[in-house]
């Protein structure tokens, strides 16, 4: 997979794409991530990439030549998304992660100052949100997005069947996991994991997934119970 990020900030990504399991997948090429800064394709003397909003308001706006340029300088693959990091746009999920792994290509646009001119959307395919909450940066949502996406590529991780039993996988959130020691001031490991009964703990886990997203998510039980056809 090839991903380009276009920002203002280059290097807010350089200790993230060196670190981790998302530097060993980059080191292992199993993906690319290129960073395009669009001051590089400002055209006036001072380069500049922002300016005030037509009609008056409080700050600054990216302006749409440099972010344009920016993207057009790009190579264009197969399976490709254009993102913009927003407020305004979907919320991140992991059946977007899930989505965005089939792609050959993801060029993601981090917003600054107000956000961009909204002649920008006729590049954009997808607006995408970390939350219904404001940031300083797009580079922020950008890098959660990177995260989230990669790791799902094979060879990222290291046990791919790891990948099948986490939260939200199918609809749920986890199941409680423990490890060494079986006591720890005075909170045991629950004696259904001790048991070494692969049916017995497999049930357990599904009883607690389906508890603990009821408690804690009801809002994620319901969209189950809805298209598991459970309810």
């Amino acid at each position: 997979m090839r991903v380009d990020i276009i920002t203002l900030f280059p290097d807010f990504f350089t200790s993230p794409l060196s670190s981790g399991l998302l530097g060993k997948a980059l080191a292992k090429q199993i993906a690319a991530v290129h960073l395009t800064n669009p001051r590089d394709f400002a055209t006036d003397k001072h380069r500049r990439v922002d300016d005030e909003p037509y009609g008056g308001g409080v700050g600054m706006l990216m302006k749409p030549e440099p972010i344009f340029a920016a993207v057009e300088s790009l190579p264009v693959l197969p399976r490709r998304e254009v993102l913009l990091m927003t407020p305004q746009g979907e919320t991140m999920n992991q059946r977007m992660f899930q989505a965005f792994a089939q792609h050959d290509q993801l060029v993601i646009i981090c917003g600054h100052y107000e956000g961009v001119d909204d002649r920008v959307l006729n590049l954009v395919t997808r607006e995408v949100s970390l939350g219904d909450f404001v940031l300083t940066c797009g580079e922020i949502p950008a890098l959660a997005l990177l995260n989230g996406t990669i790791r799902l590529l094979p060879g990222t991780v290291g046990k791919e069947d790891s990948l099948k039993a986490e939260s939200f996988e199918d609809g749920l959130l986890d199941y409680p996991q423990y490890t060494r020691p079986p006591i720890f001031r005075d909170w045991a490991v629950p004696d259904v994991l001790l048991s070494g009964n692969h049916a017995a703990i497999a049930r357990w886990r599904r009883e607690q997934q389906l508890q603990r997203t009821r408690d804690r998510r009801p809002d994620l039980y319901d969209r189950w119970l809805e298209e598991s056809g459970s309810g």
